[in-house]
């Protein structure tokens, strides 16, 4: 005897909400970014720049932008050159990552992580380096993974404030 457990009939496709496109940020973006940002430095979790550091570095940002063309999230790129003696090609630092409270958890931070994945790869970068003072969930489902100072680019780890006591994740690329 067969026997077959009954299906419930397929639900009508639901309307997937329009992904943000992830562009190069513009120095026309700088107040956007910070304003995006604000939050996280309030809470400890970045660092606070000002408005000119997003307009002068912007050229190390990628922005998800809505339709509407709201900034929804960030993430920062800054190559450093190998350093010398140590055997090491150049590497990148991803920095100042934030997605906007209302689009967390929809897909723009995986969506800008493989942005800036295939940024570093685009510069031959060899490895990408970041400082987080939270769990890391993100970065550690794309292979990064804790390591120490000393395997990062020095100036980067010169710069980075030991009271925030943040974990180092590192990925090869």
């Amino acid at each position: 005897m067969i026997t077959a457990t009954p299906c419930p009939a397929p639900l009508p496709h639901a309307r997937l909400a329009p992904t943000p496109r992830v562009r190069g940020a513009r120095p026309e973006d700088a107040a956007a970014l910070a304003e995006l940002s604000r939050p996280f430095v309030g809470s400890g979790a970045l660092r606070e720049r000002p408005v000119t550091l997003y307009a002068t570095r912007a050229a190390d940002f990628l922005v998800a932008e809505a339709l509407d063309g709201t900034v929804e999230g960030c993430v920062g790129l800054r190559p450093h050159p190998a350093d010398p003696g140590e055997g090491r090609g150049p590497a990148g630092v991803v920095y100042n990552f934030c997605v906007s409270g209302p689009s967390q958890g929809s897909g723009v931070g995986a969506r800008l992580l493989r942005a800036v994945l295939a940024r570093a790869r685009a510069q031959s970068l060899g490895a990408l380096f970041t400082a987080t003072t939270g769990g890391g969930g993100l970065f550690l489902r794309y292979g990064f993974a804790p390591t120490t100072v000393r395997l990062a680019p020095s100036r980067w780890v010169e710069s980075l404030d030991p009271r925030r006591d943040a974990r180092i994740l590192a990925r090869t690329l």
